[in-house]
């Protein structure tokens, strides 16, 4: 089994000289590299040799409580104890202030290292960024400091049994009771939905107020406890037995009149949820690169060290020499390397807040590219090690098992590649990314023709009675398109990262492949 190792120096050349997270106000490189470098080794000393047996174990339903696998409780104490839970909160609500690209660093490593206790505890940065954007100063003051100190833990409760990607279908309702509300339904797919070990859980719910489509849909805050220690109506039905991530509770949650309390506007609940769901979109896209990551990385050393044929001289060689592995090993590096540029780009300009409309179009481009870039990897990963692959031993089985969800949640990627062609695509997030194109391919030669065919596709596109039959393949038309751009900034930053000649023989092969 080969020990998770971060890939800290990929993760911040990208940063520091693909995405260019310098024009962040808020961003220090070198705080950043420090920052990284402690997570790094948190992460390979606590939280992956947890992975495996986590997976085994499970979680358990006892009692009406969850019950996280051996040795997460202690972990999570671990990471709380250090300070991790703050680290993007604001400082006067008891946060570090660090930023959405620091926080990225340690998402992406985080979910190569242990994606199930990932997924419980990384909604935390978005509940937090919702209270900051609609919460009212004494939400804040109650519930912030919680979730900067790690007490608490947070959900976000969108899907229903007859309502995934269909929001109008929400049935879930909430009734005023004086100052506060009663929440009545029932909410599937939630991860975290319990757990053993934070004291708390802050439960974001939309739920229905009136009965106006989805401007009838408004966004509560629900905490599992209530009345200093109190539990609320909140309870889990059951843990659905998934594919991967066993060592997350994926809960479906029953609300029986439990008290919240409104964020937000009344019938605003689509606005405020989507503050939650535009970041947690480009960290799903980060899961899918740790995948990619991690995926590559296993392989590789496998490769390294398995001796199987011989040399011209009747030497052994062992499968790295052989051209169908490198074929495939360098697919893997290069699926990591790009999408995790792609997705920082995506993050900085979320940041930088100066173009939202490239906001809007880039988020679904990156969620699709790189949960399916992960996907790909980790089955590269598993036909190198070959049988070896399809055993449990080498993880490289469940890291295809893990990463499989990321294209299914956060909005199942073929619902993105339909609302790329038909909402995005006519207005202006199609033109703002456009015009990114057009800037990007200035003074780039190995970028000629890349502009052409993507408007040429855009306008066949445009042209069609239903363009979203062409959603999937001008999906990854669009996603190739931003990676070809992604690869020519690497080229040329090549020197800035440790293995120059690495970096400028994959930007060659991808660029040669598509110029």
């Amino acid at each position: 089994m080969k020990p998770f190792a971060a890939p800290l120096d990929d993760i911040l050349f990208s940063l520091n000289h693909v995405a260019g997270a310098s024009a962040l106000a808020d961003w220090d490189p070198e705080l950043a590299s420090e920052i990284g470098g402690h997570f790094a080794s948190f992460a390979q000393e606590r939280l992956a040799p947890l992975n495996a047996s986590g997976d085994l174990e499970g979680c358990r339903l006892e009692d009406g409580r969850v019950t996280m696998p051996t040795g997460f409780r202690e972990a999570y104490r671990d990471y709380v104890e250090q300070g991790w839970p703050a680290l993007s909160v604001p400082e006067a609500f008891g946060g570090q202030d660090l930023g959405a690209a620091v926080h990225a660093i340690t998402s992406e490593i985080f979910a190569g290292a242990n994606h199930s206790l990932q997924m419980v505890t990384g909604l935390v940065p978005g509940a937090v960024r919702t209270l900051l954007h609609f919460g009212t100063e004494d939400q804040k003051r109650r519930f912030l400091p919680d979730l900067a100190s790690g007490k608490t833990l947070a959900t976000m409760c969108l899907t229903e049994p007859e309502a995934g990607s269909d929001l109008s279908r929400i049935r879930c309702r909430a009734e005023r009771n004086g100052a506060m509300w009663n929440l009545i339904g029932e909410k599937i797919f939630i991860s975290g939905g319990d757990q053993n070990m934070s004291e708390g859980i802050l439960h974001l719910v939309l739920a229905r107020t009136s009965d106006d489509g989805i401007k009838g849909l408004s966004l509560f805050l629900c905490p599992s406890t209530v009345n200093d220690g109190e539990r609320n109506a909140v309870r889990v039905v059951r843990i659905e037995e998934k594919m991967g991530l066993h060592a997350s509770p994926t809960c479906q949650l029953s609300f029986d009149s439990a008290r919240a309390e409104l964020i937000g506007s009344e019938g605003g609940g689509l606005k405020a949820m989507f503050t939650m769901m535009n970041h947690a979109r480009i960290d799903v896209a980060l899961q899918g690169v740790a995948h990619a990551a991690r995926a590559h990385d296993i392989a590789s050393a496998y490769a390294a060290e398995r001796v199987q044929g011989r040399e011209g001289d009747g030497g052994t060689v062992t499968i790295d020499r052989h051209p169908d592995v490198q074929r495939m090993l360098t697919e893997a590096d290069m699926l990591a390397l790009g999408s995790r540029a792609m997705a920082h780009l995506a993050l900085v300009t979320v940041e930088a807040g100066t173009d939202p409309d490239l906001t809007e179009f880039l988020t679904p481009v990156v969620k699709v590219h790189c949960t399916e870039a992960g996907i790909r990897a980790a089955d590269l990963g598993i036909q190198v090690l070959g049988g070896y692959g399809y055993l449990r031993e080498y993880l490289v089985e469940q890291t295809y098992r893990d990463a499989r969800i990321a294209a299914i949640y956060e909005g199942a990627n073929g619902i993105h590649a339909r609302a790329l062609v038909t909402r995005l695509l006519p207005g202006g997030p199609g033109k703002a990314f456009e015009a990114f194109l057009a800037r990007e391919c200035v003074g780039r030669p190995e970028l000629a023709g890349t502009e052409d065919r993507w408007r040429s596709a855009r306008a066949q596109v445009l042209g069609q009675d239903d363009p979203a039959s062409a959603a999937h393949a001008f999906m990854k038309l669009t996603g190739e398109t931003v990676l070809a751009c992604m690869w020519a900034r690497m080229r040329e930053a090549a020197g800035e990262h440790p293995q120059l000649g690495r970096i400028r023989r994959l930007a060659s092969l991808f660029l040669e492949g598509t110029s």
